[in-house]
């Protein structure tokens, strides 16, 4: 296999008449990796995807996916890759196990449409037309036609949506089980929950270019913080020089109290506070530790107003 990403884009930009969606973006993702292209409404990430899929042209700059250019090789590169559409693409008279077992005849080694429909809870629903399916349901079934070839690289675009918790989490068992079968999955959601718990690997963009990228460790930090509630008005001038360099001890509201910790929460912190609540005699409580999320990193990022 080459050592060669399994997407690499170089200064790709992308207009739609006086409107920039793309504006010079550079990313890659790695093989065998999940990676999360994350972005608000307009952002850039769909067109990027649908570049890559060979659905749209470049305007400028550079695609390779699987080492190949996805228009001009579009004939090779199209049986190695896998497309989930967030709606089309299935016609909607086709029953879905017909539909799957049509699919799985292209391919050398397809999954067991059998197996797809009863891991995506749809073994109930194998003889309904497409456009009987519920919502949910048309979503599970156009992410089986998008993995039945087992492909190298697949592009989940908004696989989750309108999903239940339960068929969420099956959608999430798929992509790991994609991912340890030495898949790529290159994977655009809204639900940052969703990109923390699967992606290796996260790009952020933002009107057409590149914000940030890293793994959810690098970009969410080592940052800690440590809540509890007590009586109000403690004076927290000691505890904040028992603490590391760099601590700082908030009350708000009041009787909240808030430990922002540069370096983290280890098990020394911990024992701090308690030991110093005791010297107070006061009692800590709901004493909890929490750290950055991605969703955090993300609204930081992009910023928290409503975009259409």
């Amino acid at each position: 296999m080459s050592d060669a990403p399994a997407v690499e884009i170089s200064g790709l930009v992308k207009n739609y008449g006086r409107t920039t969606a793309v504006a010079g973006l550079s990313m890659r993702a790695e093989r065998g990796q999940v990676t999360a292209v994350l972005g608000p409404n307009g952002a850039g990430k769909t067109t990027t995807i649908e570049v890559c899929e060979g659905y749209r042209r470049a305007d400028s700059g550079t695609v390779r996916v699987l080492g190949l250019d996805p228009v001009r090789d579009a004939k090779r590169l199209r049986p190695r890759i896998g497309v989930m559409l967030q709606s089309g693409g299935i016609p909607t008279t086709a029953r879905a196990a017909d539909y799957l077992h049509v699919l799985a005849r292209f391919y050398a080694h397809p999954i067991e449409p059998g197996v797809l429909l009863d891991r995506l809870g749809l073994a109930g629903s194998a003889r309904t037309p497409f456009r009987r399916l519920s919502g949910g349901q048309q979503q599970r079934l156009s992410l089986a036609a998008a993995i039945i070839g087992r492909p190298e690289l697949v592009f989940l675009d908004e696989p989750t949506a309108g999903l239940d918790p339960q068929a969420r989490h099956a959608t999430w068992d798929l992509v790991e089980n994609l991912k340890a079968a030495g898949g790529t999955v290159i994977l655009t959601t809204h639900y940052l929950e969703e990109a923390e718990r699967l992606a290796d690997y996260v790009v952020i963009v933002d009107h057409g270019g590149l914000v940030t990228q890293g793994s959810p460790a690098e970009l969410t930090g080592s940052q800690g913080q440590l809540r509890f509630r007590a009586e109000s008005g403690l004076d927290t001038s000691g505890l904040t020089g028992a603490l590391p360099a760099g601590a700082m001890v908030k009350e708000s509201p009041a009787g909240a109290y808030l430990i922002d910790l540069p370096s983290g929460v280890d098990p020394q912190v911990v024992a701090t506070v308690t030991a110093w609540c005791a010297e107070q005699g006061v009692l800590a409580k709901n004493l909890r530790i929490e750290s950055r999320t991605l969703e955090d990193v993300f609204l930081e990022l992009t910023g928290r107003e409503l975009r259409s």
